[in-house]
């Protein structure tokens, strides 16, 4: 899907930004972390997300030829997210059109790099442009629907042996807005990307957004949960799944608990204590010596 002529327009004359180097914090969109925009499924995903809470609304709908952007390609959003927020802390231009070597991104997300994972990497960025998105989040007072792909484009730059020198990409105004807004953004553990289950990566970035450092936690029916994840399975199942999440405990920085009440199962989340050392090496990063 081509974006609009004066879409396109406006991409031509971006400037270009080019990706932070060095050890940078992993940030995720919070309007990303709540709702069901992914598919959580390693299979390719045709069937479309039509979801609605409250005043929320959200249609996503992909191609037969890519299928349905997948959580883990939501990695490269991630990466994304968090050299804007870095480059922008740092007192840089950014820009919604991005370049950055194939490498350096794979390493960011936790992938291997070589040829395998850079065709995977391709296959990521054909699934997030072909993937089209509504949504009623933050465009409540528009009357017409605003539709959008997750990278309005991406070329790769070889060299003359045909080896790939560099990636561009153009991000969506609606995204790029939603970062550059520092309320909508949440520092992520880098455990996340070692996550291997879709439902896994889900939850954990559901449990950030709403549990975040709460030292109640907080807690959601599951049925609900059930309806937030835009998963085609059915809810007994996906009950099932959850239950073995939880015994798993394999959530970086919480603990898991599943209870019932008044014939409501309910998922109980709270964060686990801070590490004395990572706290430390925060603060050694951030340019802040130790506390007196």
């Amino acid at each position: 899907m081509m974006p609009a002529s004066s879409d396109r327009a406006q991409d031509r004359q971006l400037d270009l930004f080019r990706a932070v180097r060095g050890d940078i914090a992993p940030r995720d969109a919070q309007d990303l972390m709540s709702w069901p925009f992914f598919s959580l499924a390693k299979s390719k995903r045709i069937a479309p997300i039509h979801f609605r809470m409250g005043d929320v609304w959200i249609a996503v709908e992909a191609t037969h030829e890519h299928g349905m952007a997948t959580i883990w390609d939501a990695d490269i959003l991630i990466w994304a997210a968090s050299q804007i927020v870095e480059a922008r802390d740092m007192g840089r231009p950014t820009s919604r059109l991005m370049t950055t070597k194939p490498h350096e991104l794979l390493s960011f997300i936790g992938r291997g790099t070589g040829g395998d994972h850079y065709d995977r990497l391709k296959a990521a960025l054909d699934r997030l442009q072909s993937t089209t998105v509504a949504t009623s989040i933050r465009q409540a007072h528009q009357r017409r629907r605003h539709r959008f792909s997750w990278i309005n484009e991406w070329k790769e730059r070889l060299d003359e042996t045909g080896r790939p020198l560099g990636i561009e990409m153009i991000l969506p105004d609606w995204f790029y807005a939603g970062v550059l807004d520092s309320g909508l953004i949440l520092t992520i553990d880098r455990a996340y990307f070692t996550l291997t289950g879709g439902m896994e990566r889900w939850l954990y970035r559901l449990v950030r957004k709403h549990g975040g450092r709460q030292v109640n936690g907080w807690s959601f029916e599951v049925g609900h949960l059930h309806l937030k994840s835009g998963m085609l399975i059915p809810r007994k199942r996906f009950a099932f799944k959850l239950r073995a999440i939880v015994q798993a405990q394999s959530l970086p920085g919480y603990v898991l608990t599943l209870q019932t009440i008044a014939d409501k199962e309910m998922l109980n989340f709270r964060p686990l204590p801070d590490d004395p050392f990572d706290l430390a090496l925060r603060r050694v990063r951030h340019g802040r010596g130790p506390k007196r």
